[in-house]
């Protein structure tokens, strides 16, 4: 894949679903938590732990993929070491973790890439790379991290759209209520952690029917 060029064979799902180690601690409970949403009918989980326990990540990352198997497709967050060892379908990454570039040096040209970007600078700068799809936010404020990057609005996601013809990941703050406007505002998909968790399986229905 040539560097800043949308891959035609990357379609994203309209729910991007956070599967957040932090909320789940227990392997069975996260087990079952993923389930529920491949039964509401998620078919791309990412899985992000900032525990920084590689072991714990390993061990979580490979019953995840043994116990989902091929039904479904699933990103590591920030580690492309953990997304080989596990034999998971892409890796997420942050501005401060490794470069792109390099990401894609470990993983190879088959696996997917995503890398999140929080103002326009950085969305152009990972639009020349060969990320499979971008992330931007938040668009809404959050409470999935302690220090999160100043809100960006529905503005910002429509700037974004106008600066990529990569897939576009919305994240931060997206709700049942406001996702149908994200989308509307050029958000290929949305990225999802706390309004999945209570009910997910009904919670992750509900937001498929939203963003038809």
């Amino acid at each position: 894949m040539r560097p800043g060029l949308r891959d035609p064979m990357i379609l994203l799902p309209r729910l991007y679903a956070i599967v957040d180690s932090s909320a789940r601690e227990s392997t069975p409970n996260l087990l079952a938590y993923a389930d529920e949403l491949a039964a509401g009918g998620c078919t791309l989980l990412q899985y992000r732990n900032k525990s920084g326990d590689a072991r714990v990540m390993l061990a979580q990352a490979r019953e995840l993929k043994k116990h989902l198997g091929e039904s479904v497709r699933l990103i590591m967050n920030d580690r492309a070491d953990l997304c080989m060892a596990a034999d998971f379908d892409g890796v997420h990454v942050g501005q401060d973790d490794l470069f792109p570039e390099s990401v894609r040096g470990i993983i190879g040209p088959d696996r997917w890439l995503g890398v999140s970007t929080h103002n326009p600078e950085q969305l152009r700068e990972a639009g020349l790379t060969s990320a499979d799809y971008l992330a931007v936010g938040p668009v809404f404020a959050t409470s999935s991290k302690e220090n999160p990057d100043p809100v960006i609005g529905l503005e910002g996601v429509r700037r974004a759209r106008q600066l990529t013809r990569k897939p576009l990941v919305a994240i931060g703050g997206i709700t049942l209520t406001n996702a149908a406007s994200v989308i509307e505002a050029g958000a290929d998909s949305v990225a999802v952690i706390s309004d999945l968790l209570r009910a997910p399986r009904k919670s992750a229905e509900e937001f498929f029917r939203v963003l038809r």
